[in-house]
Formats: C-alpha cells, sequence, structure tokens
C-alpha cells in the first residue's frame, strides 16, 4: 500500500464517477474538459471576466426573450449557484453527514437586487465568489474530494461538486455568447 500523500492537485485531477452524482448533474460535468477541475475553474475566471469586462450597463438589463433572465440576473445565478454548490462540498469534505437541502433558483433571482446594482458590481461579486471557491477547493486534503453527502436528497462527492460548479458556468456562459450576445 502506497502511503505517500497525494497533492490535492492530483486528487482533483480524478473525474467524478456517474456513482458519484445525480444523473442531472452529467448536463454540467459532461461540459467540463480535461482532467483538472482547478485549472478549468481557474482559466473560467480568466475567460468569464474578459468576456464580461468592458460590457456596457445597458447590456445587463438585456433579455433574449421578455420572460429570460437579464445578463445581470444570469451573472447573480452563476454567483449564488456557486456558493451554494461550495457550501455544500464545505460540509461534505468535513464530514458532516447531515442531509442539505435544495434551492429555488427562480426565487434566487426573484428575490435578489440585481436589478438595483450595477453590471460591475455583480462582475465584482463573481471574482470573489470565485477567488473563495478556489480557495476552498486548493485547500482540501485527497480525502475530502472523495467523501459523499446528501444534498437536495440526492448522494454527492465533493469533486463532483466542484465539477458541477464549473459546468454549470460554461452551460450559463454559452446561453450568454449565443443568445445574448447575438440579441444585442
Amino acid at each position: 500500500m502506497n502511503t505517500t500523500p497525494t497533492s490535492p492537485s492530483a486528487t482533483a485531477s480524478l473525474r467524478p464517477q456517474p456513482v458519484e452524482y445525480t444523473p442531472y448533474f452529467d448536463r454540467y460535468i459532461s461540459l467540463v474538459t480535461g482532467n483538472d477541475v482547478l485549472a478549468a475553474l481557474e482559466d473560467q475566471r480568466r475567460q468569464t471576466l474578459l468576456w464580461l469586462s468592458g460590457r456596457a450597463e445597458a447590456e445587463g438589463e438585456l433579455r433574449y426573450l421578455p420572460d429570460k433572465w437579464s445578463l445581470k440576473e444570469v451573472v447573480g445565478h452563476i454567483n449564488d449557484s456557486e456558493r451554494i454548490m461550495s457550501y455544500r462540498a464545505l460540509r461534505i469534505s468535513r464530514g458532516d453527514q447531515t442531509p442539505i437541502e435544495g434551492f429555488e433558483q427562480d426565487d434566487y433571482v426573484r428575490n435578489a437586487p440585481f436589478a438595483q446594482r450595477p453590471l460591475a458590481d455583480w462582475i465584482e461579486d463573481y471574482i470573489a465568489v470565485r477567488r473563495a471557491t478556489l480557495s476552498l477547493f486548493r485547500n482540501l486534503d485527497e480525502a475530502a474530494w472523495g467523501r459523499s453527502g446528501v444534498a437536495n436528497n440526492n448522494e454527492v462527492t465533493v469533486r463532483a461538486l466542484a465539477y458541477v460548479i464549473a459546468g454549470h458556468e460554461l452551460h450559463h456562459r454559452k446561453i450568454l455568447e449565443e443568445k445574448y450576445l447575438r440579441s444585442f
């Protein structure tokens, strides 16, 4: 048996297996290329900031259809979801076996002050959230990455949650690039 500790980044480079998450999450996890989720999260941070930088405030109010979220609401949703998934990862990584409740994304967006703040504020929020997420995952030990717990009535590992965060952002960035940018 090898007792040499593996670095967290080596452990993070293992892709989650389908038994580590509910099939719903495959829609996000499958979008993440490569096997290093920490590098993917860092690369996304740069790409998303580049895409968002220079956006006019009017673009923050853009909706590609009247009943769809504004660009600011999408960025806020990404931030809220990342916070929630990171919170889940923190609790599970520390061995907390208390089931974690789900959340209703539409209620979060409806009750958030996204329209009341400038787009630049939500971009700054994104930066802060992503830095905190990266700090959390970079500081996990090998055992933490494989721990599992129950969130929203489904078993999930910390590793899977990291990939969900990365894939969720990719999912929404694709929508922003294809539907919002085209519409403006």
